[in-house]
């Protein structure tokens, strides 16, 4: 038992938990009253569904931990049925939420199938490309086909419309392709032939909707009360928070004030109460998560446990990147959570999978430089001593 211990990473099990009661704790602050006014629920509905969510996750992450990845590998093809399925089932029979039918209501949950799709997505690509690797300079056997699935399963989620979930997995995927070892000029024409179908998908999915959001997040004080008053909010919560913040509960924007207190904007929440100190704590948490994550593929020797590696460290850097840049004013608003922070079971319990795939890959990582070490170490070699009664001795 003390041997398996050792081999766990503990920076990826205390940050995850780390953040989880954090956010639990916040999410429960920006709810306390947003909840009964929104929503008509109890002031404790929010904190009790986190808590819940939050230790399923750590169970989760624990029992993936110690499931070995390469299991996944075979399982490659099955998730990307499972992936087509549930997001081709939306259209059928979909829960509409946010003006995007990307929801499942099984009446105790709901489930968004395209935070699963992250997760079979990384599974699929890094198996793929790891098995590709003796032939993977071969543009059109190696790298377009996973190509296809993946611009096919990104079409649905489009179409859902859920653009944040499929400009994450976009970028998710783009990150794992260039990481597997592809030639620079394919990476080339990959960029040249994404930037196309951008620009093209731009001019047939721009609505006045989706226009005003890029309005807002670069003009926001031309519509103050208007397109840009998401952001107007979430500025005043910053810059009422300073450095230290005023205070845990002590906020004001979360009361009626900022949209989606505990789920979208949940940092400008920290910020405003906790300040700069709140926010530099959970990015740093967030961090430990990607470096260790990149870290563990720098190590690891098998291509298909350092590309899951890398992986899971982009869905972490990407998705807290366009949460922290839409609050910011950098990004438009997409809907797009803070991990492990914002309020949300699919997105934690998917996230904590996630964790604990990434867990097992840094387990078998340790044990296999452990056994190199032990393959490696020099012989010891007899020395020949006499003693004093003219006797030989063999000493290490």
């Amino acid at each position: 038992m003390i041997q398996r211990l050792k081999t766990y990473d503990f920076s990826l099990l205390f940050a995850p938990i780390a953040l989880i009661a954090f956010g639990t704790v916040m999410v429960y602050s920006a709810s306390m009253v947003y909840g009964p006014v929104r929503f008509g629920v109890d002031s404790n509905h929010f904190l009790i569904k986190q808590l819940q969510w939050g230790i399923t996750g750590i169970g989760l992450m624990i029992a993936f931990s110690l499931l070995p990845y390469r299991h996944l590998k075979k399982l490659s093809k099955m998730l990307v049925l499972l992936m087509t399925v549930s997001l081709g089932g939306l259209f059928f029979f979909g829960q509409t939420v946010n003006n995007a039918q990307s929801w499942y209501n099984f009446g105790f949950m709901n489930f968004q199938p395209a935070e699963f799709a992250k997760v079979g997505l990384i599974i699929y690509l890094a198996a793929v490309y790891a098995k590709k690797q003796s032939y993977i300079e071969n543009f059109t056997k190696a790298v377009v086909p996973p190509l296809i699935v993946t611009g096919f399963l990104l079409g649905l989620i489009v179409l859902q419309p859920d653009v944040g979930s499929a400009a994450v997995l976009g970028m998710i995927a783009s990150i794992i392709i260039i990481c597997s070892g592809i030639k620079w000029k394919h990476i080339v024409i990959l960029g040249s032939i994404t930037m196309g179908v951008l620009l093209l998908a731009a001019t047939q999915l721009a609505t006045d909707e989706r226009i005003s959001r890029f309005t807002g997040a670069f003009e926001p004080f031309a519509t103050p009360d208007g397109d840009g008053y998401q952001l107007v909010q979430s500025y005043v919560a910053i810059g009422t928070g300073g450095i230290f913040g005023e205070g845990l509960g002590q906020g004001v924007q979360k009361l009626g004030y900022l949209p989606e207190p505990h789920t979208d904007f949940i940092m400008a929440v920290i910020a405003e109460e906790l300040g700069f100190l709140g926010v530099a704590v959970t990015i740093g948490l967030l961090s430990l998560i990607v470096l260790r994550g990149l870290f563990i593929s720098w190590k690891c020797r098998d291509p298909f446990g350092a590309l899951l590696a890398i992986g899971i460290s982009a869905m972490f850097a990407v998705q807290s990147f366009i949460n922290l840049g839409a609050m910011s004013g950098l990004l438009p608003i997409t809907g797009v959570t803070l991990p492990l922070v914002s309020y949300g079971g699919s997105s934690m319990l998917l996230m904590m999978v996630s964790l604990g795939i990434l867990n097992n890959v840094a387990r078998t990582v340790k044990v296999k430089e452990a056994e190199r070490q032990e393959t490696y170490e020099p012989l010891r070699q007899p020395v020949h001593r006499t003693n004093n009664q003219g006797v030989r001795s063999w000493k290490s």
